[in-house]
């Protein structure tokens, strides 16, 4: 696992140390506002961290959605136009040999 946290720099609390002692594992979270990593076989495990902090980290983090929301609604709007709109009354009225010819053309163009 590549993390840029170093864990060692963290409070730490054995599993079962924060098993015995979750009501004062939550206090240091919650009153105290510290980030406790809990450790299994002395590797870190788990991180525990206050709800305020975690909302925060939520905020901070990118919305994967937003870009591809945005070109979704740019394609969207493109196809509102005037003249996307005639293309498509174009293709519907178009015959069978209308549209063999405009795909030999099109492949002769290289598109």
């Amino acid at each position: 696992m590549t993390s840029i946290i170093d864990f060692n720099k963290l409070p730490t609390i054995a599993s079962s140390e924060a098993k015995n002692g979750f009501a004062a594992l939550l206090e240091r979270v919650q009153y105290r506002a510290e980030t406790v990593v809990i450790t299994r076989s002395a590797k870190p495990a788990a991180v525990v961290l206050s709800v305020n902090e975690y909302a925060r980290l939520l905020d901070a983090a990118p919305n994967p959605l937003k870009a591809l929301e945005a070109h979704f609604d740019d394609m969207v709007a493109r196809m509102q136009t005037p003249a996307a709109k005639a293309g498509v009354d174009a293709l519907f009225a178009a015959s069978p040999e209308d549209l063999s010819t405009a795909v030999v053309r099109d492949a002769k163009s290289g598109r």
